[in-house]
């Protein structure tokens, strides 16, 4: 049997994985390594234990496909097998900032670099017990060396991501890509919290110098990351969050934000946290001579990620739970350039929206995506659902009546036509309408109601150029914006027939 290293420090973990040759380190010190053939989340891998106690609750269908408890056994006694030769990493962690809500976790990893990212992104354990906090322990055991076998394991390929909610348990094999570890917990918060009364959302959250909440929903890739980093602001969380009846909490200790093109002026905060000692840099072009990165090579993926934790951001919010939120901001990268960049929603609107999830799916997300695709995704976080999206949208429908929340739409994505016609909404704008939204200097902002979305387009905000607010005069063609406009209208829709 080969030895069981745990919880090692941060150094100690770079060291070991540097020794194994797992990666390498930046001029910077920051760890850079490859995924191999995986860069993205295998989608159509994951997988949940259909038992007594989940089958007749899940979502089931083409995201959570069931399995059957006799294949879990098997394929969890063979990897057990197959990490006593090979040796292993654990980390004891925890999720949930809030102590009322947090779960401890046991993440067990072949590699030492996947045991870094555990101990980045999610919380210490609690000090009052090493092995976590309240409840049973999760754990999480990944090898990504060990293969399933489609004819004999039922799955859809070598490659899986199973949740066992009965044994507590998640199994990932055949994938090195981190944040597979990270969407599993993830699962599994959404799966346990909403019967405690609280909404789990695929969202960032800020709170500023007043004790004022906001909220980002979003998928990957509309900006929740790059627009909670907002130095003016305090830093709740960047991507997974609880909404209890006392308020918002995170449930991470770290971010996994993407970095490509990435620069100094516009993501200042994200950018140092690229050459920071103990950082994680996800297939991330480097110079293995002079050790330097290359943040704008996509040769590898267009996915590449950097993981740092949050405590190193001079803007970290300290408390374990964030004031109720008073403004809801939606994320959405319209690959048509039809959405505006700022429209008010009622709350109505907002469920609907929430319900909807449109986004494009952007190029190296999953894998298979090669240019970015539109989608709809319940909730924002339709991959991470074990639950029907109903269930989310009545929570949140609740949250928002009771606590007058002013929700908004906001497409971080193109302007003046869709991908390869127009360009996408400079980030600076975006950041100036929300900032705007948020200091409340567009409570009395004109509006005009959009012709087919019905939603009131935000007319004029200081800082922001005001054709660039009215998606139709950004279009060379007022009649093709008109037509694209119908379209996509027809897609949302045929959509929302799935949940009325």
């Amino acid at each position: 049997m080969q030895k069981i290293y745990t919880n090692l420090s941060y150094a100690a973990l770079c060291e070991k994985a540097v020794e194994r040759g797992e990666g390498l380190l930046t001029e910077d010190g920051a760890f850079v390594v490859r995924t191999g053939k995986f860069t993205g989340r295998s989608a159509g891998d994951k997988f949940i234990v259909a038992e007594s106690s989940t089958k007749d609750h899940i979502w089931w269908g083409s995201i959570n496909h069931q399995i059957e408890e006799e294949t879990f056994e098997r394929i969890y006694e063979r990897m057990r097998a197959y990490l006593e030769k090979t040796g292993t990493f654990i980390q004891d962690c925890a999720v949930g900032a809030d102590p009322e809500f947090r779960r401890p976790l046991r993440v067990v990893t072949e590699q030492a670099w996947h045991a870094l990212f555990a101990k980045i992104l999610f919380l210490p354990p609690a000090e009052e017990n090493p092995a976590g906090a309240k409840g049973e322990v999760y754990t999480i055991i990944c090898a990504p060396g060990f293969e399933a076998s489609p004819k004999q394991d039922k799955t859809n390929s070598s490659t899986f991501i199973i949740l066992n909610f009965k044994k507590r348990m998640v199994l990932i094999g055949g994938t090195s890509y981190a944040g597979e570890i990270k969407k599993a917990m993830f699962t599994v918060m959404n799966y346990l919290l909403p019967e405690q009364g609280v909404l789990s959302l695929h969202a960032s959250a800020t709170v500023g110098a007043k004790g004022d909440s906001a909220l980002f929903f979003g998928l990957s890739g509309t900006g929740k990351t790059s627009l909670s980093a907002d130095p003016s602001r305090f830093l709740v969380g960047d991507d997974e969050l609880g909404w209890s009846d006392t308020g918002v909490f995170n449930f991470e200790g770290g971010c996994y934000a993407k970095v490509i093109r990435l620069s100094r002026e516009a993501e200042p905060q994200i950018y140092e946290e690229t050459k920071r000692f103990g950082t994680i840099l996800e297939n991330v072009v480097m110079d293995e001579a002079t050790r330097t990165v290359n943040l704008d090579d996509v040769s590898l993926t267009e996915n590449t990620r950097a993981a740092y934790t949050i405590r190193s951001l001079p803007n970290a919010y300290a408390k374990p739970v964030a004031p109720h939120p008073s403004h809801i901001f939606m994320l959405t990268c319209d690959a048509f350039g039809v959405l505006p960049p700022l429209s008010k929603l009622t709350s109505e609107q907002a469920v609907y929206h929430f319900l909807s999830g449109y986004t494009a799916k952007l190029a190296g997300t999953e894998r298979g995506v090669e240019e970015p695709q539109a989608t709809f995704s319940p909730c924002f976080g339709a991959p991470f659902l074990p639950l029907p999206p109903k269930r989310y949208a009545k929570l949140l429908k609740e949250k928002i009546a009771k606590h007058k929340v002013q929700c908004w739409l906001v497409n971080t994505g193109w302007t003046g036509g869709p991908v390869g016609t127009g360009k996408r909404i400079a980030i600076a704008h975006t950041r100036q309408m929300i900032q705007a939204a948020i200091q409340g200097l567009l409570a009395n902002a004109p509006t005009t109601t959009h012709p087919v979305f019905g939603i009131d387009v935000i007319q004029e905000c200081p800082g922001v150029p005001s054709p660039l607010l009215d998606p139709r005069s950004s279009w060379s063609e007022g009649q093709t914006y008109d037509k694209k406009a119908k379209d996509l209208a027809a897609l949302f829709a045929k959509n929302a027939l799935t949940f009325e």
